[in-house]
């Protein structure tokens, strides 16, 4: 019997690693026998005040390409009514399951009215695609829209055994049973939590026309290439793997630090009285709910690589990376630096597995999981810069294999998300 499928999420259409883990699970999906798929997306994700482009205007690659995927762009934060039409056409399309990837606290008021109104006379199987709890920066709010939103799912996902526990910890009335293949529980007032894992991205594939060498040349690259790719956050911790990096490279001209990234609060046109009023409001926002160490108004660490003197080996691409381009930079690249303050599991990790490059990182969240010391990557001291110094120090001594990589990737396959999905 065909099973009709809705990946709730953003879109192609938006930057991110949500939206390409969204269309990743799609297109996984898609490939399964008899499994009809539609992707069901915001139209604007978060409140109107938010002062960020949140649409990629860059890339020109269609990442759905051969596929019967159907999109709909829908559902509005700012207008209820839209909430509504999403949970009205998701019945109307007959789905038999629906995937909601929950990635930001905020979305807990539009995503728990939608999963009421789905439950509401229907069989549809709400699955909740977990990629943390609650976010890094918790602010007063957060436990108030995550109890609004996905406690009534009946199914969900989680890529780490930290997710889980988190997840208990949050609603310690509510009875998981926790399966590792996909089997749904019996048990009356259970709840099915699913372990999986973050799949590879199979989006971004390395090209065999593509010049390493041409590329350094002309980018001033030196020898051994650090990577530092995504969207700038603070919880991503770029002044420690910049400060680390100048601390290993005192002594060494055969070292460079590529980053490539666009600062995430800083996409708009400030010139704009319609980005200034949001930046005020928003501001104003992070002030009353927001811990003071976790706003992210003032983070600017590029300035550290002038301030210690590094501008030399370091090459910086501040901007958002058309999906086109993106296996370019992890082409030049010998590894991935993930020195993070906190960590759930990590789309950059999983990039990173998909063109076979090891990765540093701090012990801090999912890291211990996923990393093997010595095997697929190297592990520093949490908010310990001599530490990550000398990890970085280490990888050049002591380069891993990419076959180590390859061998940890090769578990990690959509087609075996998808599989477990599809179980229940």
């Amino acid at each position: 019997m065909a099973n009709t499928v809705v990946c709730f999420g953003p879109g192609p259409m938006f930057k991110g690693g949500i939206s390409n883990y969204n269309t990743s699970l799609a297109k996984a999906l898609d490939k399964r026998p008899e499994t009809k798929v539609h992707i069901v997306s915001w139209t604007q994700q978060y409140p109107a005040i938010v002062p960020r482009e949140f649409v990629d205007k860059s890339s020109k690659a269609d990442l759905l390409e051969g596929t019967d995927i159907e999109v709909t762009y829908l559902t509005n934060y700012n207008r209820p009514g839209s909430w509504f039409k999403t949970a009205k056409y998701i019945k109307e399309i007959g789905a038999d399951k629906i995937i909601i990837q929950w990635s930001i606290a905020i979305q807990g008021l539009p995503v728990g009215r939608m999963i009421n109104w789905l439950k509401k006379n229907t069989n549809i199987e709400v699955i909740v695609d977990l990629h943390f709890v609650l976010q890094k920066e918790k602010s007063s709010i957060d436990r108030f829209f995550l109890s609004i939103g996905i406690g009534n799912a009946d199914t969900y996902l989680v890529h780490s055994l930290k997710t889980y526990r988190e997840l208990q910890d949050f609603y310690p009335k509510k009875k998981f049973d926790l399966v590792y293949d996909g089997t749904r529980t019996e048990k009356a007032g259970h709840h099915t939590v699913v372990k999986l894992y973050h799949p590879i991205y199979d989006l971004f594939q390395p090209d065999t026309m593509f010049d390493p060498e041409a590329f350094k040349k002309e980018h001033g690259l030196r020898k051994h290439v650090f990577l530092f790719f995504g969207f700038i956050r603070k919880y991503k911790g770029l002044h420690q793997t910049i400060e680390a990096f100048a601390e290993m490279a005192k002594d060494r001209d055969d070292v460079s630090l590529l980053i490539c990234g666009e600062s995430f609060w800083n996409t708009l046109d400030t010139s704009k009285w319609r980005t200034r009023l949001k930046r005020f409001l928003f501001g104003t926002a992070k002030k009353i709910f927001l811990s003071k160490q976790d706003d992210e108004q003032n983070y600017r660490p590029l300035e550290r690589i002038k301030e210690l003197d590094i501008e030399d080996k370091c090459v910086v691409f501040n901007e958002f990376i058309a999906n086109e381009d993106v296996n370019k930079y992890f082409q030049v690249s010998d590894c991935v630096v993930l020195y993070y303050l906190t960590a759930t599991p990590s789309g950059i990790e999983s990039l990173s597995y998909n063109f076979n490059l090891p990765i540093l990182a701090t012990k801090v969240g999912h890291f211990p999981e996923t990393i093997k010391d010595g095997f697929n990557g190297y592990l520093a001291e949490d908010r310990d810069i001599k530490s990550m110094a000398a990890v970085m120090a280490k990888y050049i001594d002591k380069p891993l294999p990419n076959e180590n990589v390859a061998e940890i990737a090769k578990d990690l396959s959509w087609e075996n998300y998808a599989k477990a999905i599809l179980a229940g």
